[in-house]
């Protein structure tokens, strides 16, 4: 008779959701499925602690059960008391599955543990024994029967759970499994000197050294790998773990045990005993007063937590870090059920007394990061801007909760994503012991705010120390409670009520800073928080040899629901021995830095508002105002009959008796002359007031702007090209034609969508057709220099498509009503059009308009 699996189990369609919530033992298991070796972090000592905590489970404290016999939890749902039974019974049935294929993978690997003993025995008594008698029996004291005990209760278990029946009675099995914890306790009291001797013997002899590191465990029958390999320091705490597991599956039964069921008391007597158990244990060990001091007898306090990306083994890992007063401890969240407490696995620790920061010129290189492409990432962000767009769709008509869950569960999903492939700038650290850990942030800002709080804390008179494994888990343990920062950064973890962010576009005029004890070359950067984390959208000049500079530059940020704005002062670099290895660039020092909350009631949307924000003794000064972005690309046509700023580009063209705006084809000129390998060329704002003084120049006709243009901030030329576009009052791709852009890109067969597309494009009027043609060309050339400009077509498509593509005033009234649904379809869409004929081959205004493959339809 074949057993259930875990994996097995698993491809159950019809259960997929509910078995989720009860995979007993899935915690062993990695994102991709494959078994993680789960014993004491490296470097611990190890005595066992038998986690009865609310970090287990919200019911599994037997400290608060007011004694041993008031166990019975409250039924969920009424259920204990009778009504929906059916449905409870068949949650039992789920709850025991779960549990059976967990058991499977324990019974694998006590076997895997007891595999080596019986050959070890037999040497022992010869010329050369490998270990003594003794040795071997303090090494696997307990394990032999521990595994008899649990492959009976599986033999006797696997039969009625998959041969159901609503009304069978397996009660008994659990209160004889109850029954034999004397045994675990046995085990528990020997542990710390097995693992003793188990390393002791390891430095000693080679032979065992081998045997010990790489013990096979099978895997579940229908499993694609038929063994894994694990040391036998981790599977010799897996009997720790279990006693905790066993209990947790007992309180799911009886939640879903009719209180009438002939199982309820059977149950129930057997969870009395393993709480007792675990109790009983716990006073004995008594580590929680050694948990929450410091070795200097300090109570330890956390400072600071968040989770962050750390690059292991060559792959991007979500960690929840937490700074405590002594200690750096990394976590990885353990997958649970909705509405469970989340619960914490220790992967690493660092005593801040061993803990330092290599100097920027003396880290070690970067070790290969796969780096996810821009365009990937915006793909990524449009996803969940139409997966948004749906859930809208259908609150607004009420739709489905069922319906609503699974887009959320959809959007968290790609959002977690983009979490995870965002974050380049790395913080690396140091055990002065040698071991060294790299995690990737998506700003400057989390990276000095890290390394300031732990250099702060260094400061104190600290001792370095290894945590028992008693210490460890209970340290671990206090982590859920302690938390500050709840959940995982991304937007479908808000509520419905949370703000959903601003959309459109935040003016900000950075002006002046005081505080400065020394004169220096100072600029500042301005960031927004984006799809959950945070992208650097603008930067002053540098202003050199001051300690009062007075910038006055103002800047047009694009908002993407965003809530923060950040401002971080540097002071520029110019040493070029200082090279961080990291990232190849010289590293500029972060003086001070701020953030304020852009509140959607508090943002100014008419005036200017002028506010100073604090940062390390260092004052900034600056104003703000947004603007949403239907009123910013609103299209106001020009009532002077000069000046090429918002005048029809064919009556600029004519006026000027050529074929491309002056405007354009200047711009371009010098954008590919001295910008194409700019950092962010079209996505990093221009001074604001440099781009209005070369509009200004170009609607006067100045003779002075071929000067000015050479003298000019690049991305201020980027700006005023994308100004000029945006200002014209229609769009490049005309009103006219913008249903049928929307309808062509939207075709599935790309014959059609070829002819269609291309079609549109003869539809243009000349001067509009040719401007086109000539920006889509300069916008290739950019492209080239992705690897150098990091400013893929898919970054340029997103930059410039609602710009030329727009609806006309008539259609978008009403349309762009929900904050939350501006990078909609629409934009989407927009992008699309113009990502489309980036990626064509070039296409010739001359052959276009001869071109008689294409057969005219009616646009």
């Amino acid at each position: 008779m074949e057993p259930l699996s875990h994996r097995g189990l698993a491809r159950l369609s019809w259960i997929d959701t509910l078995y989720s919530n009860f995979n007993y033992g899935a915690e062993d298991y990695d994102a991709e499925g494959n078994e993680e070796p789960k014993g004491p972090p490296e470097g611990s000592e190890t005595m066992p602690y038998i986690d009865e905590s609310p970090t287990m489970s919200p019911q599994l404290s037997a400290r608060s059960q007011e004694g041993g016999d008031g166990v019975s939890p409250t039924p969920i749902d009424g259920l204990g008391a009778g009504r929906d039974a059916g449905k409870g019974l068949e949650m039992r049935k789920l709850v025991l599955s779960g549990f059976l294929a967990s058991e499977e993978i324990y019974i694998n690997q006590l076997e895997a543990l007891l595999l080596p003993m019986k050959p070890l025995k037999a040497t022992a008594t010869t010329s050369q024994p490998v270990l003594t008698i003794q040795q071997i029996e303090t090494i696997f004291y307990k394990i032999q029967d521990i595994y008899e005990i649990h492959k009976d209760f599986y033999d006797n278990l696997c039969p009625k759970v998959q041969h159901w029946d609503s009304q069978v009675t397996l009660g008994h099995l659990f209160q004889k499994l109850a029954s034999q914890l004397g045994v675990y306790k046995a085990f528990v009291d020997n542990y710390k000197v097995a693992l003793e001797t188990a390393e002791k013997c390891s430095q000693s002899n080679n032979q065992f050294q081998k045997i010990s590191e790489e013990l096979k465990v099978k895997g579940p029958k229908d499993s694609r790998e038929s063994h894994s390999s694990v040391t036998m320091e981790a599977l010799l705490y897996k009997p720790i773990d279990r006693v905790t597991r066993s209990t947790l599956v007992l309180h799911d039964l009886l939640k879903h045990t009719p209180a009438d069921h002939p199982d309820y008391p059977l149950l129930q007597d057997a969870l009395r005993i393993s709480q007792n158990f675990l109790s009983s244990i716990n006073e004995e060990i008594d580590p929680r007063r050694t948990a929450v001091t410091t070795p200097k007898g300090e109570t330890r306090q956390l400072v600071k937590d968040g989770f962050l990306v750390e690059l292991s083994e060559g792959s991007r890992k979500l960690r929840h870090v937490f700074l405590f007063t002594d200690v750096l401890l990394c976590a990885k969240l353990k997958k649970t059920a909705v509405g469970k407490h989340q619960q914490y696995d220790c992967k690493w620790y660092v005593p801040l007394a061993d803990l330092v920061f290599p100097a920027p010129e003396e880290s070690e290189p970067c070790p290969l990061v796969h780096a996810i492409p821009d365009h990937e990432l915006e793909d990524m962000k449009m996803k969940i801007s139409a997966i948004k767009s749906e859930v809208q769709k259908e609150k607004a008509n009420k739709g489905q909760s069922r319906a609503i869950e699974r887009l959320k569960k959809k959007m968290f999903e790609n959002e977690f994503w983009l979490l995870l492939n965002s974050p380049t700038i790395p913080f690396r650290i140091h055990n002065r012991n040698g071991k060294s850990y790299l995690f990737l942030l998506s700003s400057d800002y989390e990276r000095s705010e890290w390394r300031e709080a732990i250099q702060k804390l260094q400061k104190k008179d600290l001792q370095a120390f290894v945590l028992s494994s008693v210490e460890l888990q209970v340290l671990t343990g206090s982590c859920f409670k302690l938390r500050t920062v709840h959940n995982i950064p991304v937007t479908s973890n808000k509520d419905d009520d949370e703000s959903p962010g601003l959309y459109g576009f935040l003016h900000v005029i950075v002006h002046s800073a005081t505080g400065f004890k020394q004169s220096a070359n100072l600029y500042c950067t301005l960031e927004v928080d984006s799809f959950g984390y945070f992208v650097s959208k603008a930067k002053t000049r540098v202003f050199r040899d001051t300690t009062e500079p007075q910038w006055n530059e103002e800047f047009e940020i694009e908002l993407e629901g965003s809530q923060s704005l950040r401002i971080l002062c540097y002071e520029k670099c110019y040493d070029k021995t200082k090279l961080n290895k990291d990232n190849n660039e010289i590293v500029d020092k972060i003086m001070g830095k701020g953030q304020i909350q852009l509140d959607p009631q508090a943002v100014p949307t008419k005036n200017w508002h002028v506010d100073v924000i604090e940062m390390n003794g260092i004052k900034v000064e600056f104003s703000m105002k947004f603007t949403s972005r239907d009123m910013s690309l609103k299209r106001t046509p020009s009532k002077k009959q000069t000046g090429v700023f918002g005048v029809k580009i064919s009556v600029v063209t004519k006026r000027e008796r050529s074929k491309v705006p002056y405007i354009v084809r200047q711009c371009v000129e010098e954008v590919e002359k001295r910008g194409i390998e700019e950092v962010g060329i079209y996505r990093i704002s221009g001074v604001a007031t440099d781009i209005q003084a070369l509009k200004a120049a170009f609607d006067a006709n100045n003779k002075d702007i071929l000067v000015m243009l050479s003298d000019m901030d690049i991305n201020a030329i980027a700006g005023t090209l994308k100004l000029y576009f945006r200002e014209l009052p229609e769009p490049l791709l005309t009103d006219r034609l913008y249903p049928a852009f929307m309808e062509g890109i939207a075709l599935s067969d790309p014959a059609a969508k070829e002819n269609c597309m291309m079609h549109l494009l003869r539809s243009l009027p000349d001067p509009n057709l040719i401007t086109f043609l000539f920006l889509l060309e300069h916008l290739k050339r950019v492209a080239e220099k992705e690897p150098i400009n990091k400013m893929s077509l898919h970054n340029l498509a997103t930059v410039f498509g609602p710009t030329l593509l727009r609806p006309s005033e008539v259609e978008s009234k009403g349309h762009l009503t929900l904050a939350s649904d501006i990078w909609s379809h629409d934009v989407m869409a927009q992008v699309q059009v113009l990502l489309y004929y980036l990626q064509h081959p070039p296409i010739s205004f001359a052959e276009l308009k001869r071109n008689t493959l294409y057969f005219s339809t009616d646009v």
